[in-house]
């Protein structure tokens, strides 16, 4: 029996549809290893990028924009929120520190909400635009994701990025679009971290720093521009909102 939206969904909205995959084998994998579950994340990231650049060479069609933030749910919203909690659930539990434990699955519950909610009013009223309202649920999920992965894992500060980041999402902040160069420099270092597991098996010769090294240098672009963007980053036939250019 043929499938109902074989014939109607485009080659970027199956890249969109694995990114939502992802994001689904990141929470399972969050309940046994945080590392793979967070380096998931980022490969979702990297599929969310991808996507983007196969509708720019082989066309869209109507359903991408929703597809696409269907999938943000699951892989920067669900999938980040789940890693945190997990992290959290492998230094405490219920019967030692209920408090630290109902916090984080508030700010859990919090962080899916905002993500929601935000990548709902984007669909509305942003898409196709050169910059966003809110931080973007892709950039939180990767800084969560990569100091996760260096090592960054003290529950309390978890919980309070986790915290800020569902505050930030619904804030009136305006972030400008990545360029292209500096999307493809952050995507590369991506997968850098992705694989660097992999390097570690085939060969000996590989430091045993290194996974950690692209850890760093990934949280360093995405704090950057996390901290700095909406201030510093406009240009190239974008414009600053009225405020930020007086």
């Amino acid at each position: 029996m043929p499938l109902r939206f074989a014939r109607r969904l485009g080659l970027a909205d199956a890249v969109t549809v694995a990114n939502a995959a992802v994001g689904f084998l990141a929470v399972v994998a969050a309940t046994v290893d945080v590392a793979l579950a967070a380096r998931l994340v980022l490969l979702a990231a990297v599929a969310d990028g991808l996507d983007g650049v196969v509708a720019r060479h082989r066309g869209s069609t109507p359903a991408g924009p929703y597809l696409d933030s269907l999938a943000d749910v699951a892989s920067f919203g669900v999938a980040p929120a789940a890693l945190v909690a997990a992290v959290v659930r492998d230094g405490r539990s219920l019967a030692t520190d209920p408090a630290l434990v109902a916090a984080v699955v508030g700010a859990g519950a919090l962080f899916v909400a905002a993500a929601v909610a935000r990548l709902g009013l984007y669909t509305a009223d942003e898409d196709g635009a050169r910059e966003t309202v809110g931080v973007p649920t892709t950039l939180a999920a990767t800084v969560l994701a990569a100091a996760v992965i260096a090592g960054y894992t003290a529950p309390v500060p978890l919980v309070a990025a986790t915290t800020a980041f569902a505050l930030l999402m619904g804030s009136t902040v305006t972030y400008p679009d990545l360029h292209a160069q500096d999307a493809l420099v952050m995507g590369v270092v991506q997968a850098a971290v992705i694989l660097t597991p992999a390097g570690h098996m085939a060969t000996s010769a590989l430091p045993a720093w290194i996974g950690e090294g692209f850890a760093f240098a990934l949280l360093f672009l995405a704090s950057g521009y996390l901290v700095l963007g909406p201030r510093f980053y406009w240009g190239e036939g974008i414009q600053a909102p009225p405020e930020l250019r007086r």
